[in-house]
């Protein structure tokens, strides 16, 4: 039985029944809540790995609960979304959720993202891509993913798991253009799809939460915006001026 604990977060108790005996023969302790107050509760009471948050619930919706729990839980969350509900994918992502599955799910792959998305949490990172655990130093920026931590000018930046590791991909490989493709291999331990915006959610939100540490600052001649370059056609680079170290 593993210690790793998952809470499903859905009003329909006959697909969270299916996924708790799926997922519980596999391991997992698995716990179910059919609404966002009862969730809450359980989040109170209960130390959870990751949840599995259905969007679209009567009431307070799986948007809303994200957005409520976010600030204090830093648990990993995959949202299930309605199949061309790409706004909702979209938002759920710029709100911290961790990955995104169509409803009606497949449990074989929703297993699947359950155990990419806790690898990618316990910084236990692919052989191609591996993160070094040296910090790296940019200019004001930090980010170190012995302790994952990222920080700038020594005040430490909130991001997510996913958010820290594209920041530091692009950063141990700065100057050096990374594909949407590779940073969705790496990050989110899985192949890009058509349409899968998943990683160029992401990079925005790194971008957001760094711009208000350089705005109007002029620190070290960074511009907050443009740290982080798109390539069209090619990728996302991350472009560095001041100097460049390791320690």
């Amino acid at each position: 039985m593993s210690n790793e604990r998952l809470l499903l977060v859905d009003d329909d108790k006959e697909l969270c029944s299916l996924l708790m005996e799926y997922l519980s023969a596999e391991g997992y302790q698995v716990d179910a809540a059919y609404g966002a107050e009862q969730a809450i509760d359980m989040l109170q009471g209960q130390r959870y790995s990751l949840m599995v948050l259905d969007i679209m619930m009567p009431g307070t919706t799986g948007l809303e609960l994200l957005q409520q729990i976010r600030p204090s839980h830093k648990l990993p969350v995959i949202m299930l979304t309605g199949r061309g509900d790409e706004i909702d994918r979209i938002l759920g992502l710029e709100m911290g959720a961790d990955d995104y599955l169509g409803k009606p799910c497949n449990p074989r792959e929703l297993l699947a993202r359950i155990r990419a998305v806790l690898r990618r949490s316990a910084a236990q990172a692919p052989a191609e891509g591996r993160l070094t655990d040296e910090a790296v130093v940019i200019g004001p920026i930090s980010v170190n993913p012995s302790t994952r931590e990222a920080k700038v000018s020594g005040e430490l930046l909130e991001l997510t798991s996913a958010e820290f590791n594209v920041l530091t991909y692009l950063m141990q490989h700065a100057g050096q253009v990374l594909s949407k493709e590779q940073l969705t291999r790496w990050v989110l331990h899985r192949e890009l799809t058509a349409y899968d915006r998943a990683i160029d959610v992401h990079v925005s939100r790194v971008r957001q939460k760094l711009v208000p540490h350089f705005s109007g600052s002029g620190r070290d001649k960074i511009d907050g915006k443009e740290l982080i370059k798109t390539v069209r056609g090619q990728g996302y680079i991350f472009v560095f001026t001041g100097q460049q170290g390791q320690g």
